[in-house]
C-alpha cells in the first residue's frame, strides 16, 4: 500500500532496528490484528491513583499506536496489505451507521448511492495517504489540544474521564486509523489530544470545518503527556511550521478530511434526522384536522376517515 519514504521515519521511533527482527517474522494476519483492539474502560474519578492510571493508559496507548505504524512501514510488501482500510472498514463506527441508516430508510428518503460509492471507494483514502507520507517533510511530533463543543466529533479512542458512557477503541473509526500514520490521538472528557505531525493538525481542522461543527486549537503544554516526547509550540512557530509544507501535502490532507467527514456519523445522523421528520410527517394533517372537525360537530367519524 505504501512504500517506505525517508519522511516518515523521524515521526516513528528511533529504534527501527530493535524492530527489524520481528518484523521479518509477522504475517499479514497479525499485522491487521494490531489494529482491532478492545477499548479501554471510563475512569472519571479524580483521586491521585485514578489519574495515575489514566496517565498510564495514555501512554500506552500512544506507545502501541506509534509501534503499529511502525509496523505497518517496515514489514515486507508480501505481508502489507496492498489496501489496509477496506479490510477494517466493517469496524468503523462510521461504517456501521451508515448500514443502520439503510435499513432504517424504509421510505427511500435519503438517497444513498452516493455515500455507498464512497465506502465501494475507500481504498482512496490509503491513495491519499501515500502521496501525503511520501510529500511531508520530516519533524518532530508537535502537540496540541482539539475542543469541538466538548463532543467527541473525530471520534477518537476515549481515554479516562468521559462526558458520555460512550467509549471508542483505538481504530474504531477512520479517523483514528487515518492520524495513525500522521501521530497519535485520544479523547479525554471535552478535548483531543493530538501529538504528532503537523499534517495530522491539518486534516483535524479541514474536517470539523468542513462539517461546519466550531472548534478551538491550543497547544498541548509541555509534561500534560510526561514520558512521552512531543514538542510544545506557540502559534508563531506553528505557521511557520505550516509554511515548510509542500502544497501538494496540504491540498492531499484536505481531499482526505472531505472524504473522512462526507463519510462521518456526523452526515449519516442529519439524515437519520430526516427519516424522523418524515415518521413525524407521515400524513396530511389539515385532512386529519378537517375530521376531527366533522368528529366534533356531528358526534361521528366521517365515512373516509383517511
Amino acid at each position: 500500500m505504501v512504500n517506505r519514504p525517508s519522511t516518515i521515519e523521524p515521526i516513528l521511533s528511533d529504534a527501527v532496528e530493535q524492530n527489524t527482527a520481528h518484523n521479518l517474522v509477522m504475517d499479514k494476519s497479525s499485522l491487521i490484528a494490531l489494529y482491532c483492539v478492545p477499548a479501554l474502560p471510563i475512569i472519571n474519578t479524580t483521586d491521585q491513583q485514578s489519574l495515575q492510571q489514566v496517565h498510564e493508559q495514555r501512554v500506552t496507548l500512544y506507545q502501541a499506536q506509534q509501534q503499529r505504524t511502525k509496523n505497518l512501514y517496515l514489514v515486507s510488501e508480501s505481508v502489507r496489505p496492498t489496501y489496509l482500510v477496506p479490510l477494517l472498514k466493517s469496524q468503523f463506527i462510521e461504517y456501521q451507521r451508515y448500514k443502520m441508516s439503510v435499513k432504517l430508510d424504509q421510505r427511500g428518503i435519503i438517497d444513498t448511492s452516493e455515500i455507498e460509492t464512497l465506502w465501494q471507494q475507500l481504498h482512496i483514502a490509503d491513495d491519499l495517504i501515500t502521496q501525503i507520507v511520501q510529500n511531508m517533510p520530516a519533524q518532530r511530533p508537535v502537540g496540541w489540544q482539539v475542543s469541538a463543543g466538548g463532543y467527541n466529533h473525530l471520534r477518537l479512542p476515549t481515554v479516562g474521564r468521559q462526558r458520555s458512557s460512550q467509549v471508542i477503541a483505538d481504530q474504531e473509526s477512520i479517523n483514528s486509523y487515518v492520524l495513525g500514520h500522521f501521530g497519535v490521538m485520544s479523547y479525554t472528557y471535552d478535548r483531543a489530544y493530538f501529538i504528532g505531525h503537523v499534517v495530522g493538525y491539518l486534516f483535524c481542522c479541514y474536517y470539523l470545518a468542513h462539517l461546519s461543527i466550531p472548534y478551538m486549537v491550543t497547544t498541548l503544554p509541555k509534561g500534560q503527556v510526561a514520558h512521552y516526547e512531543y514538542a510544545s509550540l506557540d502559534t508563531a512557530k506553528m505557521v511557520r511550521l505550516l509554511q515548510t509544507l509542500d502544497d501538494r501535502c496540504k491540498k492531499r490532507t484536505y481531499q482526505l478530511a472531505v472524504l473522512c467527514a462526507r463519510l462521518s456519523d456526523y452526515r449519516t445522523d442529519k439524515r437519520i434526522e430526516k427519516m424522523l421528520i418524515a415518521e413525524v410527517n407521515e400524513f396530511d394533517k389539515q385532512q386529519q384536522q378537517r375530521s376531527l372537525d366533522a368528529l366534533l360537530q356531528h358526534g361521528l367519524m366521517p365515512d373516509a376517515l383517511d
